[in-house]
């Protein structure tokens, strides 16, 4: 049963924290802690509608749906209610892909230039575009990539049906998958008698010199591919999940194959991410549309699966997933904790109160989940400094804890670190507030390091041009910039349109 009568305790004044040693007479299940924590982080993101899922050994282990499909109408989320997952389409299709090898239908070390007509070299195989590893040096590096898009024709002439009826025949109507469907149009809805949950957007607006956030009405992203379109129920993907548990759809090996890093710097298989963390494997995809999120996270060993779907995007786009760590994922350090790692007693969220010296207990046996949730709540409370002047402070209160408990983590290359630090200089820029360099050489370490490990990721030259603009070292910008722009094998993505939009303005002397 969800416990919804506990104190939710405050941080700084409005961040909420976990409450789960407000009354030391009450004593709560690891259950009950996660539903306390799901409910703080929904508050805190405005999440109007989230839908969860935990399965343990093919059992529905907790199965709970918070808060509104239709906020204005008051139309609470149910079991009933769809929602748009956006890239966890890229396991479908994975798994899809793995069946047609399987087949003798594809080979994955085919040059993609056979399925798809483009301009593509022969270097570029399937498993390339299919492991995010076709940009720059072909099958070095991970670069989360639109090209993952290509495998839809891939599917389709392999397979000799429309990529929708693959999916359909080969997984849906497969496993019983009756409120799965790819999503092409409105009408679609109709004719097929389906209820999707409202979009939303996270915005805000200037009161009184102070943003405030409000949650909006949004849009929806009509249209699909192999890299995006399904939607679905939480409960659909427990039934997929359990299918990829009993080998149903694609044999362990192929599993096996798709669930293991391609390369050994690289946080993704064929199709899924695949990463290490506290000496336990971690399976996971996510999804992220402007006004839709979702998280599939498997811990095989422990038969453990967690799946979260919401009707906006901050359940995904403030931990920064795309670079490939779901530990920068609060919602996942909470399940994680209490299910896989039984640390209920651990709260989530620090306070003003506990950034002191480390714990015995914590400094014995739980350092690395510590470390991780300390920057998964600075990253949270960045992102939300863009709606509230007061998270930048709190995100830079635990970043210095951070770097203090972790001096290696100064150095280290980690490329959520930079993000993060990047970003609370750039909203202090924003705000024309005075230049905060408390963290400049940590941030300009770790940025060098990451690109003499790897000059042409887009990601950290994109983060080290923001830096400099921030400090308006014009000529620094610049070769940050360029290095995207001029970057070999690469296909343009939003962040080649934002280096080449502000090269531009510099070249017409704009500001």
């Amino acid at each position: 049963m969800r416990i919804r009568n506990y104190v939710k305790a405050i941080l700084f004044g409005t961040f909420l924290i976990a409450a789960c040693t407000t009354n030391k007479n009450i004593e709560t299940s690891n259950q009950d802690t996660f539903a306390l924590e799901l409910d703080i982080l929904k508050d805190y993101f405005q999440i109007p509608g989230l839908a969860v899922l935990v399965q343990k050994e093919g059992e529905i282990l907790y199965e709970d749906y918070l808060g509104f499909s239709d906020r204005e109408n008051e139309v609470y989320l149910d079991s009933s209610i769809t929602l748009p997952m956006a890239s966890l389409t890229k396991i479908f299709s994975g798994i899809v892909i793995m069946q047609l090898a399987e087949e003798g239908k594809l080979s994955l070390d085919t040059a993609i230039n056979i399925y798809v007509e483009a301009n593509i070299p022969d270097s570029i195989k399937i498993s390339h575009v299919l492991s995010h590893t076709s940009q720059g040096a072909v099958g070095e590096n991970f670069y989360y990539s639109g090209r993952f898009g290509w495998l839809t024709t891939v599917i389709e002439k392999a397979s000799g049906t429309p990529f929708e009826i693959a999916i359909k025949e080969r997984i849906l109507d497969k496993i019983g998958l009756k409120n799965t469907y790819l999503l092409k149009d409105s009408t679609q809805l109709l004719s097929e008698k389906r209820t999707l949950a409202k979009p939303y957007l996270l915005a805000g607006d200037i009161v009184d010199g102070v943003m405030e956030k409000e949650s909006k009405s949004g849009f929806v992203d009509y249209g699909f591919s192999a890299a995006a379109g399904i939607t679905a129920t939480v409960r659909d993907l427990g039934i997929l999940n359990e299918a990829l548990n009993k080998n149903t759809l694609i044999s362990e090996s192929s599993k096996h194959k798709m669930a293991t890093p391609f390369t050994t710097n690289s946080p993704y298989g064929l199709g899924i991410f695949s990463q290490e963390f506290m000496e336990e494997k971690l399976e996971w995809g996510y999804g992220q549309y402007d006004c839709y999120s979702s998280l599939f996270l498997r811990v095989p060993s422990k038969q453990l699966t967690l799946i979260l779907a919401a009707n906006n995007n901050l359940l995904s786009d403030p931990a920064r997933l795309i670079n490939g760590d779901v530990t920068t994922s609060l919602f996942a350090l909470s399940f994680l904790k209490n299910f896989v790692f039984d640390l209920s007693d651990m709260q989530l969220l620090e306070d003003e109160n506990s950034l002191g010296e480390l714990p015995d207990k914590i400094l014995k046996n739980n350092k690395e989940m510590y470390k991780r949730k300390l920057l998964a709540q600075s990253l949270a409370a960045s992102f939300m400094s863009r709606f509230d002047v007061l998270e930048g402070t709190r995100s830079k209160a635990l970043m210095q804890h951070y770097f203090t408990q972790f001096p290696d983590s100064n150095t280290a290359p980690n490329l959520n670190v930079l993000f993060n630090l990047q970003l609370l200089k750039f909203m202090d820029m924003m705000r024309d507030k005075p230049d905060f360099t408390a963290f400049d050489e940590a941030f300009e370490k770790i940025g060098n390091k990451l690109l003499t490990i790897d000059q042409d990721n887009p990601y950290a030259n994109y983060y080290m041009g923001n830096y400099y603009q921030t400090k308006n070292q014009i000529n620094r910008t610049t070769f940050y910039f360029s290095n995207i722009i001029s970057a070999k094998n690469f296909s343009p993505w939003w962040y080649t349109q934002e280096a080449q939009d502000w090269l531009d303005k510099q070249q017409r002397g704009e500001d």
